[in-house]
């Protein structure tokens, strides 16, 4: 499959002059990956709100299409001819560009996640950086600016409090999501994403999640993610009965459908750089299954952590700012803080004694971390939050 893909863009680019091959390669590069992960958003929906109307016991869409498949299509056609209504004070044009440079962002951080591998060594992956980590985190952190665009320039009160609550949670839950993945660059020795899925390849016990720092890590990953797309339980920025619909209170038709189409794209990006990292990639979970192309493999990986997102968000209530807050920088800041130690200390002992000796010494200081960090977290006396209500 990968040979077929890579020999197809190659025909396609010859057709080009030469000196347009270079820009031809890109587009062709980049093209079905956003085809591939803008289908991703119509069908994530759609399979979203069915699973969400399933485990709180009522139908999804079931009206459009057969067995409500075609909802994403009505709901596209739906924001497309939708008035935008723009408010008379806003600055219309960082008004307009703030769901663009969202959704851009969104889908420049794919450029660098490898897919696949052909049996010739190439991969199946837009832009083979070097540094590709820090390209995707680099990239990524525009979405703050682009959030703060769109609540200042709307010139409503709630919109600002509305980004301003996304953009600190943003920042708060980008560092230790930033420390749990500094642990596989110590590991694997390279910031290339493409290096740090070959240090994966050869069978699922070499993938990093299958570490005491690694499923650790992966964990934090994971509920930085979900804090980082708004997703539930950490959809505070968006919390209807409280800021209606915080920075996109005054977004209409187009528009909000771009903040909600980089909201999923995030997500994806989030869960492609999840994969990459902690379960293999492209690589298969034991060598004999090799005969599988790679994007089968990445893409089963990637449906099953989507699945575990749709099943979080209908199942935890929101969190309070309060508790959302103390969640980042109080438990997943230091505990991030110990992993990083403990993966330096696995590198170590790994290569001296084996990894049967490094789970034996690395195991104890994250279970100890864990459980020291999370009772101390439970409130400002170490004791349960007590509530009172006036009668």
């Amino acid at each position: 499959m990968e040979v077929l893909l890579l020999s197809i863009k190659e025909q396609l680019v010859a057709l080009f002059p030469a000196v347009l091959q270079p820009l031809a390669g890109h587009l062709l590069s980049i093209t079905p990956v956003l085809g591939v992960f803008a289908g991703c958003f119509a069908l994530t929906t759609v399979l979203e709100r069915k699973a969400l109307g399933r485990i709180q016991n009522r139908f999804g869409p079931n009206r459009v299409g057969p067995a409500g498949l075609l909802q994403p299509v009505a709901d596209g056609l739906k924001m497309i001819f939708k008035e935008d209504i723009v408010p008379l004070k806003a600055d219309r044009t960082v008004h307009f560009l703030a769901p663009v440079l969202l959704a851009t962002t969104a889908l420049l951080v794919f450029s660098v996640i490898p897919f696949g591998q052909a049996p010739d060594g190439r991969h199946l992956v837009p832009v083979d950086l070097e540094v590709g980590l820090i390209f995707f985190f680099a990239v990524g952190s525009l979405a703050e600016l682009a959030v703060f665009m769109a609540g200042w320039s709307s010139r409503n009160k709630y919109a600002m409090l509305g980004a301003m609550r996304a953009i600190a949670q943003m920042i708060s839950y980008e560092a230790p999501m930033l420390l749990s993945v500094l642990t596989v660059v110590l590991i694997s020795g390279s910031l290339s994403l493409v290096d740090i899925v070959g240090t994966q390849a050869g069978g699922f016990w070499h993938w990093h999640v299958l570490t005491p720092w690694g499923a650790a890590a992966f964990l934090l990953f994971l509920t930085a993610a979900l804090a980082e797309s708004n997703r539930s339980p950490f959809d505070i920025p968006e919390a209807e009965s409280e800021i209606i619909a915080g920075h996109m209170i005054e977004y209409s038709g187009f528009k909000y459908a771009l903040f909600f189409l980089a909201e999923y794209l995030g997500l994806f990006a989030m869960t492609s750089l999840a994969v990459t990292l902690f379960l293999g990639g492209f690589h298969p979970p034991i060598p004999q299954l090799a005969f599988v192309p790679g994007p089968i493999w990445f893409f089963g990986k990637f449906v099953v952590i989507i699945a575990f997102f749709i099943w979080i968000r209908g199942t935890l209530p929101r969190l309070r700012m309060d508790q959302l807050l103390q969640l980042a920088w109080k438990f997943m800041l230091p505990m991030a803080v110990v992993l990083l130690i403990v993966a330096a200390a696995w590198h170590r002992i790994s290569l001296t004694w084996g990894p049967v000796f490094g789970w034996l010494f690395c195991s104890p200081p994250v279970i100890m971390a864990y459980l020291m960090l999370g009772r101390g977290g439970a409130g400002k006396k170490g004791g349960p939050r007590v509530y009172r209500y006036v009668n």
